[in-house]
């Protein structure tokens, strides 16, 4: 209680002439005179008697100075007690032990019992350190004595008890002065006494123990008076600085403050003991806990008080700005254990009546908590370009911080990327919620609501609908009777509707549903809602553009790459072509027909992704086919798609509106069926992979060359000589790049998926894929297998013609007859037109070597080679004219014919439909 009111004390006004003051006077003369001239002020104030410590330091030192001097007196009679027994107790040991000693039977019956007895009585005396040994007669007669001339005479004592056979101790009068001392009876084996034995100790020596004990007792004495006065000055000391040099008066007045204080604050204040009893509660605390009168001394648990704020008054643990519900109040409790620095146990708790600042924080945090929901939508929704993805993230968000269930509802050409209509059907598109079994419309159902249900009338007027309380809405029963009836027995009692607006545009519609929360939506989260539903509209709205532009994108891909396969014998081909899912790109592949039963094979690729790309692909796929009309060699055809990528870049770079190609790759392949070979070349494309016969797998050294566009550079072919049944695989980068890895890596991947495909270019398709293919393709990956057939010898005639005229005739025979075992005699006429007319222009304009190949595939083709470069030239001659009307001929019989040009020279070719 004194620190108590030295800690009001401190707390309560300090007026200039007042305790307060002078301790303030009184502090600074401490600090003034340095550490040294404390310990000593404080011994003086102390000493003084003006203050409290002072008086306590006064009457303790008087106490304990009695109390030290009892002490003294008490411990100086002991010892002297104690030493006087301790005389007895050794002077009855002595004659006792002496007195049963070996031989002192025959000694007291010799001749000389001095003789025998003196000398060993004088060994036991000094051995002992008692004052004398006597042994006498039963008459008590001396025998021995310390002095000699005492022998012989009378015993000075009481020796008839020993007489009679019993042990006595004495204190007497001796001749050696006073004394203490014991005599022990001598039997012989009868009982008979037959002498005595006394030893004994003078009042002197005993009383010289406790005279030579006084000194060290009262240095005691003196050290314990010194340690108790320290003890106590400090102890003074403590209480002064307590009670700040206060006397009984100010005490007193300081008591009056305090007490002031502790009452009249605006704050509840409550001391607890430490067994949890109340022992002391100020007025406000009583008012803020409705405390009885008699609370101060009772148990807190039996004060009527919530069990919550009883256990942490009981308990005495640290609390800081705890809130607890006392009755309609809200009181933040604050507690201290006042057993910190070696008080009393238990602990001062002090209360204040929040209830107005909870409601004002409350609000706050609700719109912190709202603040953090829009910047959550602001981060998270929208993370993909997705309509579907973009309303769950929506719905993901507000279950459960804004509401326990969300719906979003857009209408179907949404989804598609079109504009919305007012007669197209809503599709459930999200569903989220804190359970997943409740009887709301499933992911994926189409609806049209009624126009008295809150969606109908949300999407009608354009503007969020509140329907506080669900199961007295009559419209919104109106849609479906039964369902309605479920969501409302499930436990949802309110909703929100608010329509997802981008601009004029209304796309769908969100609810928000509540059934945990017992509070139904209120205004203000009608307004969170529409700031939540208008954030996530834009994102689903930039959903939508995408997936608008995105589809118009591969439809556009969709229309520029071949449809279907064009029908061939020389190779049986699979492919697969995937777009990007972050949109569609530049590859393509194709398979183009030649003369002579002979394959192209393109795959090429673009760099970069959408309309742009896809559209300078279709070009390019339009220039291919354009010159592989003309029948190039693969090198020479790079070239002029080369040049024609340059101009494109040209006159793309005038307009600013449009990006130039930034790159392109190109592999163009032939495959000859009839000679089993394979010219390559490649323009920055990956390599081709060839699967042998056999499983093996390789990847041919074909020239890269330089990407298409750069110009200057030529490129380079490469002869494959394949065996039927090889696999040629041409790719696009999109299946063996990634950003995770080497291109190096992803071929040699590549490879091992193909040593472990089927035999089939399908399986070798699906094997590639399964294996290479990624979750979310960064790029196009277009894939072409092509597996080798070879014609035979019974499919292909081949004549050497003479530079004769005349040798017609022969080649014509040869013709028919040849046409005859394949069984196509109907082309014969034809056939004989075509190649004499052929052979004999060869003949007359070609050169020296002319040689004829005829081949039965799918079309009979007639094929004249010649050593001469010359390019014939198709003529209408007219009716004057003697000649040029072969060529006419042979265009008006074969279904079509050409020309093209080999390093030796050329070759003029037919083609007839076989019957």
């Amino acid at each position: 209680m004194v620190r108590l009111m030295g800690r009001s004390g401190e707390r309560s006004p300090r007026r200039p002439g007042g305790p307060h003051a002078r301790h303030r006077q009184d502090a600074d003369r401490s600090r003034r005179g340095g550490d040294a001239g404390r310990p000593a002020s404080a011994l003086r104030s102390a000493l003084s008697g003006r203050s409290v410590a002072g008086q306590v330091f006064v009457m303790n030192v008087v106490i304990v100075l009695l109390l030290v001097v009892a002490a003294a007196v008490a411990l100086v009679l002991q010892v002297r007690h104690d030493s006087t027994v301790e005389a007895r107790n050794r002077s009855a040991s002595v004659a006792e032990t002496f007195a049963n000693s070996p031989g002192i039977l025959q000694a007291l019956r010799s001749p000389d019992p001095t003789a025998v007895l003196q000398p060993r009585a004088e060994a036991v005396r000094k051995a002992t350190d008692v004052d004398f040994v006597v042994v006498t007669n039963a008459e008590g007669v001396r025998y021995t004595h310390p002095k000699p001339d005492r022998i012989g005479k009378k015993f000075v004592g009481n020796i008839a008890p020993a007489l009679a056979g019993r042990t006595v101790t004495e204190e007497i009068e001796g001749t050696i002065g006073p004394l203490v001392q014991a005599i022990v009876p001598v039997e012989d084996p009868d009982g008979t006494v037959v002498g005595l034995v006394s030893a004994g100790i003078t009042t002197e020596n005993v009383g010289g123990v406790a005279d030579r004990q006084l000194p060290l007792v009262l240095s005691a004495a003196a050290v314990g008076l010194a340690l108790a006065t320290a003890g106590t000055a400090l102890v003074s000391r403590r209480l002064l600085r307590q009670t700040h040099g206060l006397g009984p008066h100010e005490m007193t007045r300081m008591y009056e403050h305090h007490d002031a204080v502790l009452h009249s604050v605006r704050e509840g204040v409550l001391i607890v003991g430490g067994e949890g009893r109340l022992l002391l509660a100020n007025d406000e605390a009583r008012r803020l806990l409705a405390l009885p009168p008699d609370a101060e001394g009772r148990h807190v648990s039996a004060l009527g008080l919530p069990s919550d704020l009883a256990e942490l008054l009981a308990s005495g643990q640290a609390a800081t700005d705890e809130v607890h519900l006392v009755k309609d109040r809200l009181l933040a409790i604050n507690q201290r254990p006042t057993d910190v620095r070696g008080g009393p146990a238990g602990s001062v708790a002090t209360l204040r009546d929040s209830t107005e600042l909870r409601a004002l924080s409350g609000r706050a945090e609700t719109a912190r908590e709202r603040l953090d929901i829009l910047y959550a939508a602001g981060v998270g929704i929208g993370t993909s370009l997705d309509v579907t993805r973009t309303a769950q993230e929506l719905g993901e968000l507000a279950v459960p911080r804004f509401a326990d269930y969300v719906t979003v509802d857009l209408f179907d050409t949404v989804l598609a990327g079109g504009q919305p209509g007012g007669v197209t059907p809503l599709r459930r598109t999200a569903l989220s919620g804190i359970t997943a079994q409740v009887p709301l419309y499933p992911v994926g159902r189409q609806i049209r609501y009624v126009e008295t249900s809150p969606q109908g009338r949300t999407l009608h007027s354009g503007r969020a609908v509140l329907e506080p309380r669900l199961g007295q809405a009559p419209g919104w029963q109106a849609q479906d009777y039964e369902r309605s009836a479920q969501v409302v027995e499930y436990g949802i009692h309110s909703l929100i509707t608010v329509p997802l607006r981008a601009g004029t545009l209304v796309l769908g519609v969100v609810s928000f549903w509540r059934s945990v929360k017992p509070e139904p939506f209120d205004e203000d989260e009608l307004a969170l809602g529409e700031e939540l539903v208008a954030r996530a509209a834009v994102s689903i709205d930039n959903a939508r553009r995408y997936t608008r532009e995105h589809s118009m994108a591969v439809t556009l891909q969709r229309s520029l790459l071949p449809r279907r396969l064009p029908e061939q014998n020389a190779l049986d081909v699979a492919y697969r072509y995937l777009p990007a899912q972050a949109g569609v790109g530049g590859d393509w592949f194709d398979v183009l027909p030649l003369p002579g039963a002979r394959v192209a094979l393109v795959v090429g690729d673009v760099v970069g992704h959408g309309l742009h790309a896809a559209a300078t692909m279709g070009r390019l796929r339009t220039a291919v086919h354009n010159f592989t009309a003309l029948d190039l060699p693969p090198d020479e055809l790079l070239g002029l798609l080369d040049e024609l990528v340059g101009r494109i870049d040209q006159d793309e770079a005038a307009d600013d509106s449009t990006a130039p190609v930034t790159g392109a790759t190109c592999l163009y392949a032939i495959y000859d069926p009839v000679a089993g070979s394979c010219v390559i070349a490649r323009a920055g494309h990956p390599p081709p992979a060839l699967i042998r016969p056999d499983g093996t797998v390789e990847f041919p050294e074909v020239p890269a060359g330089p990407p298409l566009g750069l110009g200057g550079l030529p490129f380079e072919t490469t002869e494959l000589r394949l065996a039927e049944g090889s696999r040629l695989v041409l790719y696009t980068d999109g299946l063996v790049e990634d950003r995770a890895h080497d291109i190096d890596v992803g071929l040699e991947q590549l490879r091992r998926a193909l040593e472990t495909a089927g035999e089939t270019p399908e399986e070798t398709c699906r094997t590639v894929l399964d294996a290479r293919l990624p979750d979310r393709p960064g790029d196009d990956i277009a894939l072409l297998v092509a597996r080798t057939r070879v014609l035979g010898p019974d499919q292909v005639a081949e004549w050497d013609v003479p530079n004769d005229p005349a040798a017609v005739a022969d080649v014509r025979s040869q013709v028919t007859q040849r046409l005859d075992e394949w069984g196509l005699d109907e082309l014969a006429f034809t056939t004989e037109l075509i190649l004499s007319e052929l052979v004999t222009n060869a003949i007359r304009y070609g050169g020296e070597t002319v040689h004829v190949r005829m081949v039965r595939d799918r079309s009979l083709i007639c094929e004249v080679f010649d050593s001469s470069s010359t390019s014939p030239h198709l003529r209408y001659a007219a009716m004057t004219d003697e000649g040029g009307r072969g060529l006419f001929l042979v265009a008006q019989l074969a279904e079509r014919w050409g020309t093209r040009y080999t390093p030796a020279g050329k070759v003029i070719w037919a083609e007839q439909p076989v019957p």
